[in-house]
């Protein structure tokens, strides 16, 4: 359903993500891991405790199993969902952007999408194909209500068409952070040419449409001659608050964005010095301190890079022992994304930091040449200054 991410080409080498505390993984989409949250259980029961009653309505004499139909039903219309959001991350895919997992959960669904969207018709697209998904499973099932003989299978179907034609249309509302929230930013995005202006715009959509649904039970009985129960209220203040502050973090977000282009790889970089991997750590350090280097990277005899000292792992070396100990002990090895260009800057450098954590960063020329060592403190420190700005 709402997809609270903004999608983003993957330039560089993606690795899976650290899977959230209370999530299962229950297969893959087009190499895509899907996975369901704790969460979804209760919500599963509390449709079979909810639906139980009108499946023995269509089907008298069930006993229990009206219960086990109902769980059965919830499964369906998940999977509904996870058609709507396999749509999202398709069209995505497609259109050339990294997709780290679906994630079902007690409000619907949740597809991660790498960063943010890099054209307005790309926004557009992945946004609007997961409501106009769900209403076509809605019309489709609407229809074979039509041919199916009265029972729990019409029943079925016609529950789960009236859900899912509910899911589309409630997608397209134009606030964040429903899908309908994205078509509104693509659609100011494209007309202003201002993507952060656009998302700001699409947030207060958000939450006028939070409060909107926290007014609705104030004239439910009025419009619907049905006052509205404890259950309405609870689900009312649940999706209000979703809208609230999912909207209000992508306001914040954005403007986090704005000033992105102010961070830049290269002033952050720190003075390096490389040494051979068998130097002594204390000779190592004391030729960092008399070249007034704030890092050091191991190399091979041929100059290739094999390891940035780590600070920590420095400071953390009792001085008497540095004479005997080889600096490459206190050295990461150099991995695949610990390698960054000199020039990267805003939002590529977020994402190739969050791609793959580190401590520090080699910076190279296009050339092959060290530049420097970025650290992730520094990054963090100079984040922070702009924030305040």
């Amino acid at each position: 359903m709402a997809d609270p991410t903004d999608p983003a080409r993957d330039d560089g080498p993606r690795h899976s993500a650290p899977r959230a505390p209370g999530t299962l993984r229950i297969g893959s989409i087009a190499g895509i891991d899907v996975l369901i949250t704790t969460s979804w259980f209760v919500v599963a029961a509390l449709i079979s405790l909810t639906f139980g009653p009108r499946i023995e309505a269509a089907q008298p004499g069930l006993g229990f199993w009206r219960y086990v139909a109902g769980f059965a039903f919830a499964v369906v219309l998940y999977l509904s969902v996870l058609l709507h959001e396999a749509s999202h991350a398709v069209v995505a895919k497609r259109l050339g952007y990294g997709v780290n997992s679906i994630t079902l959960h007690f409000l619907g669904g949740m597809t991660e999408v790498d960063g943010q969207s890099k054209r307005p018709r790309h926004e557009f697209w992945i946004a609007v194909v997961g409501p106009l998904t769900s209403i076509a499973v809605g019309v489709v099932a609407g229809l074979l209500v039509r041919v199916t003989p009265d029972g729990l299978l019409d029943e079925a179907l016609f529950l789960l068409a009236g859900a899912n034609l509910l899911i589309g249309v409630l997608n397209l509302v134009p606030g964040l952070p429903l899908d309908g929230g994205r078509v509104l930013k693509a659609l100011v995005w494209g007309a202003s040419g201002n993507q952060h202006r656009a998302t700001i715009v699409a947030g207060w959509g958000g939450r006028l449409t939070a409060l909107a649904l926290l007014a609705w039970p104030l004239v439910q009985e009025q419009v619907t001659d049905e006052p509205p129960t404890i259950l309405d209220l609870v689900l009312v203040f649940i999706l209000g608050l979703f809208l609230w502050t999912g909207a209000t973090a992508a306001m914040a977000h954005a403007r986090l964005r704005q000033r992105l282009p102010a961070l830049v790889a290269r002033p952050l970089a720190r003075r390096t010095l490389t040494v051979p991997e068998d130097l002594p750590l204390a000779e190592a350090v004391r030729r960092a301190q008399e070249a007034q280097a704030g890092s050091i990277v191991t190399v091979t005899p041929d100059g290739t890079p094999v390891g940035i000292v780590s600070e920590a792992a420095v400071t953390a070396m009792p001085a008497e022992r540095r004479p005997w100990v080889a600096v490459s002990a206190v050295a990461r090895t150099m991995e695949e994304g610990l390698t960054l260009p000199a020039g990267v800057a805003g939002e590529d450098l977020i994402l190739a930091i969050s791609r793959r954590p580190a401590e520090e960063y080699l910076l190279v020329e296009a050339d092959g040449q060290i530049y420097g060592v970025l650290s992730t403190a520094d990054v963090d420190r100079a984040f922070r200054d702009n924030a305040r700005r």
